[in-house]
């Protein structure tokens, strides 16, 4: 299998110079069950450091840029880097066509997709780095990561759903919202709850789960549904 060097080079915008680092950047490892001869290891390795090149640059960004408290930024930078938000990006570049991968795994096109999309997003920034340096692989997320940060700011969707509507509650109605377990049934390994999010004495909406967190998150979301703070 040969990379399409001329295609992956218009979508990160460099001159690449050693193939075998991005052939290793997109090989899956369900596509060496099928090709023994492949000349490259699975990306996985590649995947280990690309996620720290990308968190050190987002970080470094954000850093320079915004002074905000840690948890804030932690909060922007959990947004920015995700699995949802980078297999978005990865299908925006068409990451997707250059994938090799087994059959099976170009059957599933779901969640595991989205996560082989998000890692092999992760690998093509480790090997960018190895290949052209860390200046090159900062211009790439730049360009194509962190540009999306004015809209996550916008829209606030580095908030969860919980300390989304906390926020809305305590700006519209000035409440702070809290939750309580309605119920909690199945042996404790498999335990589920229901749980109601209330502001003041009034009950807004209810969420199940399997931990009291979940359940919680799960509340809020409905909560913001029927206030139509969404």
């Amino acid at each position: 299998m040969h990379l399409n060097k001329a295609a992956l080079e218009a979508v990160l915008k460099v001159k690449i110079k050693n193939e075998a680092l991005f052939l290793e950047a997109l090989t899956h490892r369900s596509y060496l069950n099928e090709h023994r001869s492949h000349p490259v290891d699975q990306n996985e390795r590649m995947e280990f450091l690309g996620d720290a090149v990308l968190e050190l640059i987002t970080t470094e960004h954000l850093f320079s840029n915004y002074n905000r408290p840690e948890g804030e930024l932690t909060n922007w930078r959990a947004s920015l880097v995700n699995g949802e938000m980078l297999a978005k990006i990865s299908r925006e570049l068409g990451i997707e066509q250059h994938l090799l991968m087994s059959r099976g795994e170009q059957r599933d096109t779901g969640k595991a997709r989205q996560y082989l999309l998000a890692n092999t997003m992760e690998a093509l920034i480790g090997a960018l780095y190895l290949d052209s340096g860390y200046e090159a692989a900062k211009k790439f997320v730049e360009e194509n990561i962190i540009v999306k940060l004015p809209t996550i700011l916008k829209e606030r969707t580095y908030l969860d759903a919980k300390s989304y509507f906390q926020e809305r509650a305590q700006e519209i109605e000035q409440v702070t919202p809290h939750y309580e377990v309605l119920k909690e049934w199945g042996p404790d390994h498999e335990k589920r709850f229901l749980i109601g999010v209330f502001l003041g004495e009034e009950k807004i909406a209810e969420g199940e789960g399997d931990s009291k967190q979940s359940a919680q998150r799960n509340a809020a979301s409905e909560a913001l549904r029927i206030k139509g703070w969404q």
